[in-house]
């Protein structure tokens, strides 16, 4: 490959996704078919709970066995008897899973929130309703009938925002578990035609030896998950009969936080005792699409970010995003290139989305408004209380098996500026184990915003992304090809670096012992290389590793990088010419969940790191380096669970003995279920900056922040939340500035902020 491909070198990507337009038809396999009957009266957990069917349902439900590992042991049975039972009425989709345990007391079923179901053993129902083998539903139940549901899509795997209402039941008997399912199809969208053939896949996941099995038997040989899937047949005379959901919603607040608008002129803003009144709707199309439309959405905190390390980044640090109304069907608008990053809509007033498919065609659409550009900038900005406008559009068809092509078109207009990006995308399954995507995309930029780009600045440029991965047993294989012109920008999506042509690639060869305690282990590297346009060598790396699983969820991996960075003065004013960085890490990660009480992540590095943010007028300098990220979830009895995590980032001289950088972030996560509806959670964070003034511009900062929050849930969308939140943090009372903009600190906690709110909410299905 031509190492300096300049501008055009992005462009080889259309001749890739043309040349491999022709190969997604992947190999047919023989799928294994149930037939589902139809019920009189639908069955009850009570009936199974003998571990047998009572005698009044022998022999009228279909009955499935022979599960399949596909961890540890890939193609062997399972280790544990597992008998599926199913059916179906005029209303509901059946299924009661019979587990049997040769040691019941080693089971791992907790009494959680839903969704937390993940370090429990756990079953689930996967549906294919459209039987295209591209996107299903997954019903998702413990031990203990705690619910977890998703959708899968090939190639983007779980989409854990999807919520419906369906109902389930689980029993811890004598000689292992008993789980009960009931999927109403109003929670459902299909084709009208009759009769009906969905997909479906089964499972049942065992913790504590890392075992997953199927039926049908799902491969880790072969890439992809529906196209293993088995075959439902039997189904007729249905309807989702749904087509209107409405959730209004209510809220009492009253806050007090930092308005930092005017930067040099801090004060607070507050409200006592305020509420306010929204709705959330859903409206069901042909069964085939879903309009959903908000106004006057509320995203109080309920779910609240994970911490992360911010201070001596170069590059914006990337949060998930966390709001229902934004995740649910995200997955119609990714693409290889992030063009959607919902967290770019701060502050909505009202949106829409419609999403869905009919036959090979799918689409994605949606539009926003956000208040948050008008809110950042001082009162007296001409800028100050207007809006942004969001427009997102993508559509895509399904070629062969598991292929498909799609256009894409984003929109962001402020005040008379804009950021549009268009463009075409590809997914092509080249065969059994190999998958390449492609995308190329148009941006048109004219910047209104200071905060982004210079007023009145016209920018555009294209953009490309090529992707090639290998899935299989032993042999694993990534590349990653990006270019992105010195124009491109993309104000909707998160791409943080233009100018640049960047190749990536991983490969992981796994040795498979499959024992008593060592599973797997294998050694994998890493290497990447990234030009500018003019020729520049930016980035370097080369990262080899090793990495075994042992039996009770515990892995082992350690790793050693050497890196290059290339800084110019573009990046950094104070440097007068280009400036080469080279830079080591070794790293140590352990996970385990050996000991059913207790889960540990430990991830500890150590090397040496550029100093970004050094004394002001001071080049970036090599530091040393040391880090740490660890969590250890202690679980004491069914109910209770306790998550507390350590954070360390430390830059210090190489060269003297004094000056450094400390970031230390401790966080503990309290969650109390007191049944399947109602929960206390207490999140209580510390965060600290001790930076020495002959190391960092950084001052030293110390954050406090306590979070309370009831929930009573009575099912998706239907829930009571109280909650409150209070920040202490060394700032002036009252708030003051330096010259620069900064928040002056002291040597005291200031309340700064605080946050009550009451909200409820009411799902009606017609």
């Amino acid at each position: 490959m031509n190492p300096h491909p300049g501008r055009a070198g992005g462009w080889w990507a259309w001749t890739f996704l043309l040349f491999t337009s022709w190969l997604w038809a992947a190999p047919q396999a023989e799928f294994a078919h149930v037939w589902i009957p139809r019920l009189e009266r639908a069955p009850r957990i009570e009936d199974f709970l003998a571990m047998k069917p009572a005698p009044e349902w022998e022999g009228k439900l279909a009955k499935i066995d022979r599960f399949v590992q596909r961890e540890p042991r890939d193609g062997e049975p399972a280790s544990q008897r597992t008998e599926v039972y199913l059916g179906y009425d005029d209303k509901n989709f059946y299924a009661i899973y019979v587990c049997f345990d040769d040691q019941p007391h080693k089971i791992r079923a907790r009494l959680s929130r839903r969704e937390d179901i993940w370090e429990d053993d756990s079953v689930e129902l996967m549906l294919d309703t459209f039987h295209d083998r591209r996107r299903a539903y997954g019903f998702f139940s413990n031990p203990l009938g705690v619910q977890s549901d998703t959708i899968w899509t090939e190639g983007q795997e779980f989409d854990d925002s999807f919520d419906t209402i369906w109902k389930s039941e689980g029993r811890l008997t004598a000689q292992g578990y008993v789980v009960w399912m009931s999927i109403p199809f109003r929670s459902l969208r299909f084709a009208s035609s009759d009769p009906k053939t969905w997909g479906i896949l089964l499972n049942r996941d065992v913790r504590r030896v890392n075992e997953e099995s199927f039926w049908p038997q799902y491969s880790t040989r072969v890439a992809g998950r529906l196209n293993q899937a088995g075959t439902a047949e039997g189904l007729e005379k249905i309807s989702p009969g749904r087509n209107l959901q409405l959730i209004p919603y209510g809220i009492f607040r009253s806050y007090k936080e930092p308005d930092l608008r005017d930067p040099y002129h801090p004060t607070y803003s507050q409200r006592d005792a305020f509420g306010q009144i929204g709705l959330d709707g859903k409206i069901v199309l042909k069964d085939k699409f879903v309009l959903d439309v908000t106004a006057n959405p509320d995203f109080s905190q309920i779910e609240s970010d994970e911490p992360q390390i911010t201070v001596n980044q170069r590059f914006e640090v990337q949060f998930p995003e966390k709001r229902p109304f934004f995740l649910e069907n995200a997955s119609y608008f990714q693409t290889p290139i992030p063009l959607l990053f919902t967290r770019r809509i701060g502050d909505p007033q009202w949106g829409a989305r419609l999403t869905g498919k009919d036959g090979p065609w799918a689409m994605g659409l949606m539009v926003a408004d956000d208040s948050s550009p008008g809110q950042i900038v001082p009162k007296d900005d001409p800028n100050n209380g207007k809006k942004a406008y969001f427009a997102v559009g993508r559509v895509s068809r399904d070629l062969g098996s598991q292929s498909s092509i799609g256009v894409m078109f984003t929109d962001r207009e402020f005040v008379g500026g804009y950021n549009r990006v268009g463009g075409i995308d590809g997914r092509f399954r080249l065969n059994q184990n190999w998958i390449a995507e492609a995308q190329g995309v148009v941006s048109s930029t004219l910047c209104s915003e200071s905060s982004l780009c210079t007023p009145g600045e016209y920018l555009a440029g294209p953009a490309a992304e090529v992707l090639l991965h290998r899935q299989g047993r032993k042999l694993n294989y990534f590349m990653d090809y990006s270019n992105r012109s010195d124009g491109f920008r993309t104000y909707s999506g998160f791409d943080p670096q233009p100018d640049i042509h960047n190749l990536s690639q991983r490969v992981q060869y796994s040795f498979r012992p499959e024992g008593r305690r060592l599973i797997s282990w294998g050694p994998h590297v890493e290497l990447y290389h990234t030009f500018d346009h003019q020729g520049n060598y930016l980035n370097s790396g080369y990262e080899p590793g090793l990495k075994a699983e042992f039996t009770g969820q515990t892995f082992v991996q350690v790793l050693y990088a050497k890196e290059m960075e290339l800084l110019r003065p573009r990046d950094f004013s104070v440097l007068p010419e280009n400036r080469k960085y080279v830079r080591h890490t070794t790293e140590v990660t352990f996970e385990s969940g050996y000991y059913r009480p207790v889960t540990l992540h430990v991830d500890y590095r150590f090397g040496s790191r550029i100093n970004y943010d050094p004394v002001a007028g001071q080049a970036p300098f090599l530091a040393g380096r040391t880090s740490a990220n660890a969590t250890v979830t202690v679980r004491p009895y069914k109910s209770l669970r306790v998550d507390n995590t350590y954070l360390l980032f430390r830059l210090h001289n190489r060269e003297a003995s004094t000056g450094s950088m400390n970031n230390h972030i401790v966080r503990s996560k309290w969650n109390y279920q007191f049944t399947r509806r109602a929960s206390f959670r207490f999140i209580g964070e510390y965060d600290a900056v001790l930076a020495n003034p002959a190391f960092t511009w950084l001052t030293t900062s110390k954050n406090f922040n306590a979070d309370f929050l009831i929930t009573y849930l009575l099912q998706p969308n239907t829930a009571v939340y109280v909650g409150y939140n209070s920040n202490l943090e060394n700032v002036l009372s009252p708030l003051l500035a330096d010259g620069d903009g900064n928040l002056l600190r002291g040597t005291r906690f200031v309340n700064d902020g605080k946050n009550l709110f009451v909200k409820a909410s009411y799902l009606f299905r017609f």
